[in-house]
């Protein structure tokens, strides 16, 4: 097993979280990972799995033992007939996808972003957009994990379900998981449209574009009025080799324009804001034939801090009135376009969109701009909606907080203290979470 050195520490993707443990290992095998967590357990040491780093809250943060699962990755097998693979835990869900697809399989729907890992996708509860799909926890029929005292155990539906049910999103809180089990469909194509509308047009056909189209996520620049549908349905249509010279331009015009617009920030809000609604103005429709693998990820080099909540589906448009009023009331400089998603419910115990069909609202917000007041003022509207936060978006919650919103709270932190009654998975985060004590 080799140990990962970095003289400068460790840090999320985005800057926000640092710190500086004091070991980091890279195994790759079980049995190396077995060995790791019983050192740890038995020197009375803390230990956090760490993926990408492309959460916002300090899920990995510890000044104690990280181990990285980047060498232990890959598809392990495959059941053709089922369509179901066991993938390593550390495999990023961009490489996923190409394993994938050389076997004419995909999953059935993605998130914007394809580079964090499948284990740190699935532990928070993240998610793709439309209201057929659930987040990609819902996706996984099996979990083989490794607990604090060394076992492993194996679960599913049909095997000790209440632990599957419960480590299908668990922050890493329940034990390493080392391998997943996911659910494939056959691999298919999507024919992905980008138009421009009026907030008010889309709010207006909110539920009709959700039923009209496979996929559909929107991006809301506030200060503009405008609203950039992105909509995907399948097609038989062969697929671009590669992106138009009119699809490159506009996004590289977009990333040099958020990049400019962070710039601006610091010097002239009203700078700022002209260039966001001149971007906005310069939206483009268009239309593209793209295979499954390719179709979901957006570009993401503008690093930024963000808020996401999970809120009741039927109130959507309402709830986004109602942020809209929020926004000019307390005139927020919203440089950043708010993403909204759709997901479907699920049973898994802490994901944000269990038992309840959701709308998913994402903040982001430049990282060396304030913004403590904007997620303040927006976290007090959603609080008000019954909204539950993305584990891996920067909130505020503590345990208190989160018992009214998760019905099945107290046995998940129950079943926690039972697999890890010393703590070993635990970080200061983590504990507040769910009402543990460091030790």
């Amino acid at each position: 097993m080799k140990p990962l050195s970095r003289p400068q520490g460790w840090s999320n993707w985005s800057g926000t979280v640092r710190c500086e443990p004091n070991w980091c290992s890279e195994p790759v095998s079980l049995e190396e990972i077995q060995a790791e967590v019983l050192r740890a357990a038995e020197e009375g040491e803390r230990l956090r799995v760490i993926g990408s780093g492309c959460s916002f809250a300090p899920l990995c943060w510890t000044d104690d033992n990280q181990m990285s699962l980047r060498r232990f990755t890959g598809i392990e097998s495959a059941d053709v007939q089922r369509s179901r693979v066991w993938v390593r835990a550390g495999t990023t869900l961009r490489h996923l996808n190409e394993l994938l697809a050389e076997r004419e399989l995909a999953l059935e729907n993605g998130p914007s972003t394809d580079a964090p890992t499948i284990a740190g996708l699935i532990a928070t509860g993240s998610h793709g957009s439309g209201t057929a799909f659930g987040n990609l926890a819902s996706m996984v029929t099996g979990l083989r994990l490794v607990l604090a005292d060394g076992s492993v155990r194996v679960c599913s539906r049909e095997q000790q379900p209440e632990l599957f049910d419960a480590a299908r999103v668990s922050l890493g809180a329940l034990g390493v998981v080392t391998h997943i089990e996911l659910q494939c469909i056959d691999h298919y194509r999507l024919k992905v449209t980008s138009r421009r509308a009026s907030f008010g047009e889309t709010l207006a056909r909110l539920t009709e574009l959700r039923r009209e189209h496979r996929n559909l996520e929107l991006h809301w620049f506030p200060y503009a009025g405008v609203v950039r549908q992105r909509y995907a349905d399948e097609s038989r249509e062969a697929p671009q080799p590669a992106l138009s010279v009119a699809t490159v331009r506009g996004l590289a015009y977009e990333q040099i324009m958020l990049r400019g617009m962070r710039t601006l920030a610091r010097r002239s809000t009203q700078a700022a804001e002209y260039a966001g609604k001149l971007l906005a103005a310069r939206l483009p429709t268009e239309s593209c034939v793209l295979d499954a693998e390719r179709a979901y990820a957006l570009p993401r080099r503008t690093r930024v801090q963000q808020l996401e909540y999970a809120l009741p589906l039927e109130r959507a448009a309402d709830i986004l009135r109602q942020l809209e009023r929020v926004i000019r009331a307390l005139d927020f400089r919203v440089h950043i376009p708010i993403e909204i998603r759709f997901v479907r419910g699920d049973d898994a115990w802490l994901s944000p969109q269990y038992r309840r069909d959701s709308v998913c609202i994402a903040l982001p917000a430049y990282g060396d701009r304030p913004y403590a007041a904007y997620f303040a003022a927006v976290t007090e509207l959603f609080d008000r909606s019954e909204g539950r936060p993305h584990w891996g978006s920067a909130h505020d919650k503590t345990i208190s907080d989160l018992r009214p919103l998760y019905p099945r709270l107290d046995d998940f932190c129950a079943l926690r203290r039972q697999l890890d009654p010393h703590g070993l998975f635990l970080n200061p985060h983590i504990a507040r979470l769910f009402g543990a004590n460091l030790r």
